[in-house]
């Protein structure tokens, strides 16, 4: 194949950049109409241009290689699509709903990651079989029980708000929950990555993680009194989250370059020490707008490239199949079973499981954060997205029969 001058790999970048946003866009848009996760639809726009015969390398013979050298840019594109997502939730992070949720949401949440992951990792090695516990096997197995921890509360508030629960004390229970889930399995994500890479024991692990979140809490209290002062004497200004922006990706790299945790722990923990700035909702749609823009349809598109449905086999199909079945069954166990154990009713106690059922854009994030450190393939991206689009389909449904005949 001739060698490709520099100006025809910026042309490619181009031309395959406009294709994916206004696919992904599109298929987004469409998805969400029929009452699917705009995720969902980007997803398949990826999908569908990773087979499409056109849309590959000059005489490539393997599709969705994307053009060849823009594989790379698209690559760096959805990483930074990927800390702008962390960066946001953090920033919608309610941190004094979080210290007045008290310890019942908290014991839920561990739960709510304690299970799946327990769970996933029994159901993983059910597939792969148990050698010992210092085989790639088990830390595999060990990681698609991580992607099963994460919950996506997004769909359980839009329920709970048609069915005007959001503000009873169930509700602000199950989202109170749902916020911590994240911070946990963020630190479980972190923990799992650290072993499962050889970044050192398990001790290693735990000393680097509580040495990032004691260097993030003094650096992030000196940096929130200096934007605090900064915001009362020039509110509402552009320089905010200009600069909230470069303080996340400079968190995300020190995470990950001195402490071995994940970048989207670090840009995560940049969102949570600005979140309590009065110019926080502001940063937080001025960064929504950079993502929804471009990063985060490239991003999701980006899955749907990199998914391998060519490996799928009866194995791989029973693997999926186990992997929904458990994904939604582990939620309802883990934070219902509690519940009901601290007091809630059975009825009350599976609604609370229900909305901590729905998985999203956090499971794809951690499943990408696996695929890129070589823990799982990306035939693996297949029961991550089915687990996303099942569990956005019936939760509501579900809540909805859950909730009838309440006359609270």
């Amino acid at each position: 194949m001739e060698q490709i001058s520099n100006s025809d790999i910026v042309l490619q970048i181009l031309i395959s950049l406009g294709i994916i946003v206004i696919s992904a866009k599109y298929l987004g848009t469409l998805s969400k109409k029929i009452g699917f996760p705009q995720i969902a639809g980007m997803i398949i726009a990826g999908l569908l241009l990773r087979f499409l015969p056109w849309f590959k390398n000059f005489g490539a013979d393997e599709p969705g290689t994307l053009f060849g050298e823009t594989d790379k840019f698209i690559s760096y594109i959805a990483e930074i699509g990927v800390i702008l997502i962390m960066f946001s939730a953090g920033l919608g992070t309610n941190l004094k709903s979080l210290m007045k949720s008290g310890i019942k949401a908290t014991v839920i949440a561990f739960c709510g990651v304690a299970v799946p992951l327990i769970m996933g990792t029994i159901m993983a090695l059910c597939f792969w079989g148990f050698d010992g516990w210092n085989t790639p096997e088990f830390f595999k197995s060990m990681f698609i029980g991580t992607i099963l921890t994460a919950t996506s509360v997004s769909i359980s508030v839009a329920s709970l708000q048609e069915l005007g629960k959001l503000k009873t004390d169930l509700g602000q229970t199950i989202v109170s929950a749902a916020i911590i889930d994240d911070v946990i399995g963020i630190i479980a994500l972190t923990i799992v990555l650290g072993i499962s890479t050889g970044s050192g024991g398990i001790a290693t692990i735990l000393i680097k993680t509580i040495l990032f979140f004691l260097a993030a809490i003094v650096t992030g209290y000196i940096l929130f009194r200096l934007f605090k002062w900064y915001d009362r004497r020039h509110p509402h200004s552009r320089r905010i989250p200009i600069y909230g922006l470069g303080i996340a990706l400079i968190y995300a790299y020190a995470a990950e370059k001195f402490f071995g945790i994940a970048d989207i722990t670090g840009a995560y923990i940049a969102g949570v020490v600005f979140c309590s700035l009065t110019d926080a909702p502001y940063m937080e749609q001025k960064i929504d707008i950079n993502s929804y823009m471009i990063f985060s349809p490239v991003f999701f598109a980006s899955i749907g490239l990199k998914t391998d449905l060519s490996g799928m086999d009866l194995s791989l199909l029973w693997f999926c199949i186990a992997f929904v079945i458990v994904g939604c069954l582990s939620k309802i166990i883990g934070c219902g079973g509690i519940s009901r154990l601290m007091g809630a009713s059975w009825k009350d106690s599976y609604k609370i499981g229900l909305g901590m059922m729905v998985r999203g854009e956090v499971a794809l994030i951690v499943a990408q954060k696996g695929l890129s450190v070589g823990i799982v393939e990306s035939k693996y991206f297949t029961p991550v997205i089915l687990l996303i689009i099942v569990s956005s389909m019936i939760v509501p449904i579900l809540m909805k029969k859950a909730f009838a005949g309440d006359e609270e």
